[in-house]
């Protein structure tokens, strides 16, 4: 497996990933493409032709490159002129007319004049410069059959106009191919930096954007602003394993990274617990519930989800969805539960009764946040010691406390007395009508007998939540093995 900062270099087919069929039947177009992997950069390199420099000493006598000529070509009923020609003023910026081919034993090549990369200046005496590309060539089909050019040589043109620009790769008939004396640099293919995606806030997909479609032995990596990979194709799921590995764990690595240097400004109570990339759904029904990428931060006693990840002190305030985690409810959802072919999701359901729907990429993931979660519970629980929800008991005003230390008590407001109190660990099970009566089944100090406490309370859902939080930051204070397993 690979390990948080890993080097390497591999390679991987490039694809725009505009359809999904692309890759998600394993078919895949597109161009070879290097990556390197650093600590904290993913590089993407693409094979170009990269100009040799030559020597001026080398080059020889280049005099021709300065001069214009006048060559007279003698049209021919089979092959006419005998060139080609690329450019017109159509392009921006600017580029003239230029011979591109040469044709070996026809018009122009029997001139012995003409040369790939000359820019074709007048046509009979007609200045063409400001001609479009269909302009230049009906001047030239209907020039006549003896063609009066006007050239001049342009030779950083003639070096992307002839990639095999190396004189000895020619036959007899292409030796004019350029001019005499000029040495035209060798085009070399090199691997050559177009690209490069920054890990630290990153986070890399396999599924298809804002579906539920998962790619075949491929992934994107998404830099904090916007800027993509493109869809990376692997030949093999093994491949592809390594790379997803060695990527997410650098991100890991440099998250934790920026958590310890925030964590440094922070007061223990504010303390960052987890950051990291999920997905969220919309809600069924919502013409927005596809997935979309969200910032997921537990800092304090809050869970914060960002559209961008939090760079300031100020983004922390201006987050519009923030709740208490311990006013929440975390669950892991089983396959039954899954509301598409998303894996790896979780449910986070809050007191206003709004259900957040996220996924990870991988199990390991969203076991993390699992166990994030419950560290930042058990921290907020603690700091805050109790919580007391006004209810009515036997129809008297009374208050339903969950204290950490305590448990479960009733306060009698009349009498302003106590009426019961019940360890958290005396609590056998609850029960409730869904909108404000909750029954809580305690154990008897009648062995095999049971109590039950009936109560009404308006906030019914989050009391529920609430006891929830409470039992599992008590299990942990009483168990320190929970978090650790966790």
């Amino acid at each position: 497996m690979a390990t948080p900062n890993e080097a390497k270099i591999g390679f991987a087919t490039l694809s725009d990933g505009k359809t999904a069929g692309e890759t998600i039947h394993g078919k895949t177009s597109g161009e070879t493409i290097q990556l390197q992997l650093t600590a904290e950069v993913l590089i993407l390199l693409r094979e170009e032709y990269v100009q040799r420099e030559v020597d001026v000493e080398e080059n020889g006598n280049e005099s021709v490159l300065d001069s214009v000529r006048t060559v007279v070509v003698h049209r021919e009923k089979v092959g006419g002129l005998g060139l080609s020609v690329k450019g017109g003023s159509e392009h921006k910026p600017l580029v003239p007319a230029m011979i591109s081919r040469i044709i070996p034993g026809q018009a122009a090549a029997k001139t012995i004049q003409l040369y790939v990369g000359d820019a074709i200046l007048k046509v009979n005496d007609v200045n063409i410069e400001t001609y479009t590309h269909d302009q230049v060539m009906e001047a030239l089909k209907t020039a006549g059959d003896v063609v009066t050019l006007t050239v001049r040589y342009f030779k950083p043109a003639a070096v992307f106009l002839n990639k095999s620009s190396d004189p000895s790769s020619f036959n007899d008939n292409e030796r004019n191919i350029s001019p005499p004396g000029v040495i035209l640099p060798r085009l070399e293919k090199q691997w050559v930096v177009y690209s490069s995606i920054p890990l630290l806030y990153a986070y890399l997909t396999r599924y298809v954007g804002q579906t539920d479609q998962l790619r075949i032995n491929s992934f994107e990596l998404v830099g904090i602003d916007g800027n993509t990979s493109g869809v990376l194709h692997f030949d093999d799921s093994h491949s592809l394993a390594e790379w997803v590995a060695a990527i997410t764990n650098n991100i890991l690595s440099l998250l934790n990274q920026m958590i310890k240097m925030m964590n440094r400004l922070l007061l223990p109570e504010e303390q960052i617990q987890y950051m990291g990339w999920t997905q969220e759904r919309g809600s069924p029904g919502n013409s927005t519930h596809g997935w979309r990428p969200k910032f997921v931060a537990l800092k304090g006693p809050d869970i914060y989800l960002f559209d961008v990840p939090p760079m300031q002190s100020r983004d922390w305030m201006r987050c519009d969805t923030v709740f208490q985690v311990y006013e929440c409810m975390f669950k892991i959802l089983q396959d039954s539960e899954l509301l598409d072919d998303k894996q790896h999701c979780c449910s986070i359901q809050t007191c206003s009764k709004e259900t957040i729907y996220l996924t990870l990429e991988s199990r390991s993931d969203l076991l993390q946040l699992e166990k994030a979660w419950y560290r930042t519970n058990h921290s907020a629980v603690t700091k805050l010691k109790s919580k007391t929800f006004g209810c009515v008991h036997h129809g008297r005003l009374s208050g339903l406390t969950l204290d950490i230390d305590v448990g479960f008590s009733l306060y009698d407001s009349e009498t302003k007395t106590y009426l019961w109190t019940y360890k958290f660990s005396r609590l056998k099970g609850s029960s409730d009508d869904g909108k404000q009566t909750l029954k809580l089944h305690f154990s008897s100090d009648k062995e095999g007998q049971t109590e039950t406490k009936k109560v009404e309370c308006s906030s019914l859902q989050l009391l529920l939540y609430c006891i929830h939080s409470f039992l599992s930051a008590k299990l942990a204070s009483v168990d320190p093995s929970f978090l650790a397993n966790m």
